[in-house]
């Protein structure tokens, strides 16, 4: 089979600002029409790096329909680390106390697991046999072994150490996830908010080893019921003045905040709630209950998985209500 070659080259072409105005030039001195010539590498590419991520594909199969597997895989791998990337933007903003700044990263995280749940619809072409014409060539290669996974994982608070032990060996890998799971979790940074914020959250809650996986509490739970009786609050959220006002606006209290807030994390949960279930169904249907490539009980694993609830105590609150 031909190898591609997976080097990153050096950008030969470096991405320049623009200005409006030499916009305006440009498109006067093209008539209109888009710049076609450039002395080295289209800027798109430059800042995009199209060209590479194209050649990132190494099919180990003459199978066609490898290439969408393992395409749509390369797509959830990027959309774990984007949605990282929101929940790590969203915990600064809530460290330093400023909420209303959070909702941003927060719902763009939900939107971009939205799209990770699209992604599995490339996929649904594929049942068993099709599976099975490239899944021995996978060895023990299995996506229970992404560390970007586990980071996203880490982050939204579910957490078990022996999950990294896959890593060990790849040590820099290892030592990042090493340190996502001794860093606190957004929900860990949702409860010390708060209470900042004055609820009642003991400390044996607050001074846990945050490497543990958070076990809910009455008083967290407490604290969300309080949170979303407060009519005031509701009524903001309602009618959409808290979400309308901008951070330092001014408009509505602290009580709003706190409720939007949950809201975007529901939403969060939710969504990453949705991915997981497809992937059991997924794997229900390429699968049934076949041992998983990486080890595993495959499907039954993954279903035991599920009762991990993300940010329980925003759920549990729901019934106290």
């Amino acid at each position: 089979m031909e190898q591609t070659d997976l080097r990153v080259p050096a950008p030969a072409t470096v991405v320049r600002p623009a200005t409006p105005r030499q916009r305006a030039a440009r498109a006067a001195r093209n008539g209109g029409e888009p710049t076609l010539d450039f002395a080295d590498r289209v800027p798109y590419d430059a800042y995009v790096h199209a060209s590479t991520l194209h050649r990132l594909q190494q099919p180990l199969s003459d199978d066609p329909g490898e290439m969408s597997f393992l395409m749509v895989s390369q797509i959830m791998e990027l959309y774990f680390g984007l949605t990282r990337h929101e929940l790590r933007e969203a915990q600064r903003c809530l460290r330093a106390d400023r909420v209303r700044a959070a909702l941003a990263p927060l719902r763009r995280a939900a939107l971009h697991l939205e799209g990770l749940n699209a992604a599995w619809k490339g996929l649904r072409w594929m049942t068993p046999a099709d599976f099975n014409r490239f899944r021995n060539l996978l060895g023990e290669g299995s996506g229970f072994q992404s560390a970007m996974y586990r980071h996203l994982e880490f982050t939204l608070g579910l957490r078990d150490a022996a999950l990294i032990r896959p890593f060990r060996r790849q040590a820099e890998v290892h030592a990042e996830l090493r340190a996502t799971l001794a860093a606190p979790s957004l929900w860990d940074d949702v409860v010390a908010l708060l209470a900042r914020r004055g609820f009642a959250v003991p400390a044996e809650v607050l001074g846990r080893d945050v490497a543990e996986e958070h076990r809910p509490h009455p008083a967290v739970e407490a604290a969300w019921v309080a949170i979303y009786d407060d009519e005031e609050a509701a009524d903001e959220v309602a009618t959409g003045g808290g979400e309308a006002a901008g951070e330092g606006s001014g408009a509505g209290g602290p009580g709003d905040e706190l409720r939007l807030l949950g809201e975007a994390l529901a939403e969060v949960a939710e969504q990453f709630g949705d991915w997981r279930w497809n992937h059991v169904k997924a794997v229900q249907r390429t699968m049934g209950a076949k041992v998983g490539s990486g080890g595993s009980a495959g499907l039954a694993w993954l279903q035991r998985s599920m009762a991990r609830v993300v940010f329980p105590e925003l759920w549990s609150a729901r019934t106290a209500m």
